[in-house]
């Protein structure tokens, strides 16, 4: 059946139904696989406080946008933001529960997530204490319950954030060579500090064996490209990711750690990635730490500079350059980039970002300016039952915007059929970016 026969008030329905059916990749998370370990009490008895793995109802209250929130929401006197950090996760999840979602209505974003994840787990949003929701996760298996949260979601791969500057999860690797090996779950390699402060990131490595000086010489960047060629195979990784401030410029102002970090970048990281013919995503905005009491609470954002991104993909036309930007004044700049670019591949709506109403408003950007040539969401999920909001909030927002580009092209004359809805629901849920890691 095409849908040229639909009335134009039918097409939302029947578009949202396409892409309800179409499978995930999530292409940017920060969820893990239970070989990691999981903190979180459960049937299988086995508990690792210092695990990756993050899920169950203590760890999605306490996320940090709602930490921030509560503070703005709780009467006076507040609790310090030390004290509260010292609490048990359990009890921080109980004051935030009794003041987002008992004594204010809990309307933000952030708090609707929780309450649609509740539902779609089968649970009441209603209840005025967090026992119950406890008790319900305690009885799952971390590894049967990773099943029913992508199935739920309708996720078929999630890819993971590996930060190798972290002793957390660098141990792990090491540890253990199959710890990554979940097919479920893909890896990418972060390498922050290697952008962000060479001489430190070089302390490091000299640490780990590597014979590296605090300046980025040839020698230095020889050990630097193997020390990434080691990562890379060790993880299996598919992409190599930095997260950087909207300062970040390239070509670089003049400061000594901007030009160290250039020279990184342009010796060492982009010729690995060039040469495994591997995507390097710059995530590029974030402002860390601006009230540092409150720990990841406390980013925020910046407006960061676009001509950097296309100085980056001009100067090095053998990379591919997954972009995102988290301030929204950036995005169409970026729209009108990746117009010229084909190495470019804007990606998602980023944390502060994950708004419905800019999510919204920029993919109905991007599908005028760039059509289906782009990924419109990642859940960027911290906590894995958040894919149980993050995804269904987001597929419905995808859904309106395309079926109205739908409704345009039908006002043309242009017809419709249900086979080329399905082809783009696919691109853009998870063919952009396989096409994109196989270029």
């Amino acid at each position: 059946m095409s849908y040229e026969a639909l009335a134009l008030t039918d097409w939302p329905v029947v578009v949202a139904e396409v892409l309800n059916r179409q499978r995930i990749w999530d292409v940017h998370t920060h969820l893990y696989p239970p070989t990691f370990g999981t903190p979180v009490a459960n049937r299988t008895g086995r508990t690792d406080p210092a695990g990756l793995m993050l899920w169950g109802i203590d760890e999605l209250v306490t996320y940090h946008y709602l930490v921030a929130e509560v503070f703005r929401a709780a009467p006076a006197p507040q609790v310090s933001y030390a004290e509260f950090f010292r609490w048990p996760k359990s009890r921080q999840a109980d004051h935030i529960w009794r003041y987002l979602f008992v004594e204010n209505t809990p309307i933000s974003e952030a708090c609707r997530g929780v309450l649609t994840t509740l539902q779609r787990l089968g649970l009441d949003p209603n209840e005025k204490t967090l026992d119950g929701y406890r008790a319900f996760f305690a009885r799952q298996d971390p590894d049967e319950y990773i099943d029913r949260v992508m199935d739920l979601a309708g996720v078929s791969s999630i890819t993971m954030t590996n930060a190798v500057f972290d002793d957390a999860e660098r141990g792990r690797w090491l540890a253990d060579k199959d710890v990554g090996r979940d097919p479920r779950f893909k890896a990418v390699l972060r390498i922050d500090p290697l952008l962000r402060n060479f001489p430190a990131a070089a302390g490091r490595l000299a640490e780990w064996g590597y014979a590296v000086q605090t300046a980025a010489t040839p020698p230095t960047l020889a050990e630097v490209r193997r020390f990434l060629g080691e990562w890379l195979d060790r993880q299996q990784a598919i992409y190599v990711a930095a997260s950087l401030p909207p300062e970040f410029r390239y070509p670089a102002t003049g400061q000594a750690l901007e030009q160290a970090g250039q020279t990184v970048l342009e010796q060492a990281v982009l010729p690995v990635c060039a040469a495994r013919k591997m995507p390097l995503a710059l995530m590029i905005g974030a402002r860390l730490r601006t009230e540092p009491a409150l720990r990841e609470a406390g980013d925020t954002s910046g407006l960061a500079d676009v001509q950097t991104v296309a100085n980056l993909c001009r100067a090095f036309p053998a990379n591919k350059f997954l972009v995102t930007m988290l301030a929204r004044e950036n995005q169409h700049e970026l729209c009108v980039v990746a117009r010229k670019f084909r190495n470019l591949m804007p990606f998602g709506c980023w944390w502060f970002l994950n708004s419905p109403s800019l999510i919204d408003e920029i993919t109905r950007m991007r599908l005028e300016m760039l059509g289906t040539s782009f990924i419109p969401q990642h859940s960027d999920a911290r906590i894995l039952d958040q894919l149980l909001y993050k995804w269904p909030h987001s597929r419905r927002l995808i859904a309106d915007a395309l079926a109205d580009m739908y409704v345009r092209l039908a006002q043309t004359g242009r017809r419709i059929t249900r086979a080329e809805v399905e082809r783009d629901a696919a691109l853009l849920l998870a063919g952009n970016f396989q096409a994109f890691l196989e270029r």
